[in-house]
């Protein structure tokens, strides 16, 4: 298996980069945001993952080992080939994509192309619980607390009792600051 690749960028075309490895050249299929950063000529070093089918052999490249891990992961989910899942980390930054499968957002994965409604809904029930708990979390137009506050305990109490983050942050919206622990939670869940 071929872990990784360190070269010089020798052609950029359809979402794929060549790189050249002293003189020999491998074809690596990129997600749009490792494509557009790359330049001709410019030395760079793709975490692969090398996909064997019976009629070809692929490679697909990530500038980052935890874009390639979740990669993996996405492979993983019935319906999703490497095509897809690489369609799928080009929304964004794979840490967005990985806070956007954490949070189950399924209308964010079915914006990949090739992703549909019923296929992005898989993913978020197979992969959520698996890609960690989210750090950071933008929805479009949502004024949702992004990252978690550790020193909130109603938040983190909401949050055991099964509540994801969204969800908790939005339940404590309207509750005062400067009720204790316990009456912050019990507003919460009378809201």
């Amino acid at each position: 298996m071929i872990a990784h690749i360190f070269g010089i960028v020798a052609e950029k075309f359809g979402g794929a980069v060549i790189v050249d490895v002293a003189g020999v050249g491998y074809e690596i299929n990129v997600a749009a945001g490792d494509y557009d950063t790359v330049a001709l000529e410019q030395k760079v070093k793709f975490y692969t993952y090398h996909h064997i089918r019976e009629q070809s052999q692929e490679l697909f490249g990530f500038s980052s080992l935890a874009g390639k891990k979740l990669f993996e992961m996405l492979i993983t989910v019935q319906g999703v080939g490497p095509k897809a899942a690489l369609a799928i980390l080009s929304l964004d930054a794979a840490e967005t994509v990985r806070n956007a499968i954490a949070n189950a957002d399924s209308a964010y994965l079915a914006k990949a192309s090739g992703v549909g409604k019923k296929t992005a809904e898989r993913i978020a029930v197979d992969l959520s619980d698996k890609v960690g708990m989210p750090i950071v979390y933008r929805k479009q137009g949502a004024p949702i607390q992004t990252e978690l506050n550790t020193s909130d305990e109603a938040l983190e109490a909401l949050i055991a009792l099964g509540y994801t983050l969204a969800d908790a942050t939005k339940a404590l919206e309207g509750v005062g600051t400067g009720l204790t622990t316990s009456e912050r939670v019990r507003e919460a869940l009378k809201g």
